[in-house]
């Protein structure tokens, strides 16, 4: 049996969280997806699993640029410079198709940049590629 994965999605706006579940629903995975709306709270969420031990991290991040507070970008170096958190693997999904955030993102270590899709159809593909090399594919270095 395939266990069980987890990912936080860290996306302020509550219908692209119900785009992104209603997605995950679609595919043959088996997910919990955990949806915060800051980047503080991302952080608090990650931080607290981290005391558990890296088995309590998520399998993947995936996170949006503009939130409010704290943005993506600076998430996304917090979560590098953290010894404990900077091997998690992070994919940034958000609406920017700006080649000045693609290249920060990048510059950051995000081990990914995914535009959002507007139809809901695409993003259901697009979460069905992220599960299929990020959960089938993808070796990562042992813990």
């Amino acid at each position: 049996m395939i266990p069980s994965r987890e990912v936080l999605l860290v996306e302020d706006n509550p219908g692209d969280v119900r785009l992104v579940r209603e997605a995950f629903a679609a595919t043959d995975g088996d997910h919990e997806l955990h949806a915060v709306p800051t980047g503080e709270d991302a952080l608090r969420f990650l931080e607290r699993r981290a005391e558990d031990g890296d088995e309590a991290l998520p399998d993947l991040v995936l996170l949006d640029l503009n939130l409010p507070g704290t943005n993506g970008g600076m998430i996304l170096e917090r979560i590098r410079e953290s010894p404990e958190l900077r091997r998690l693997p992070v994919i940034v999904l958000t609406s920017s198709e700006a080649s000045e955030d693609v290249e920060a993102c990048y510059r950051r270590a995000a081990n990914a940049y995914l535009t959002k899709p507007i139809a809901p159809d695409d993003l259901v593909s697009m979460i069905r590629s992220v599960e299929a090399f990020w959960f089938d594919r993808v070796r990562l270095p042992p813990q």
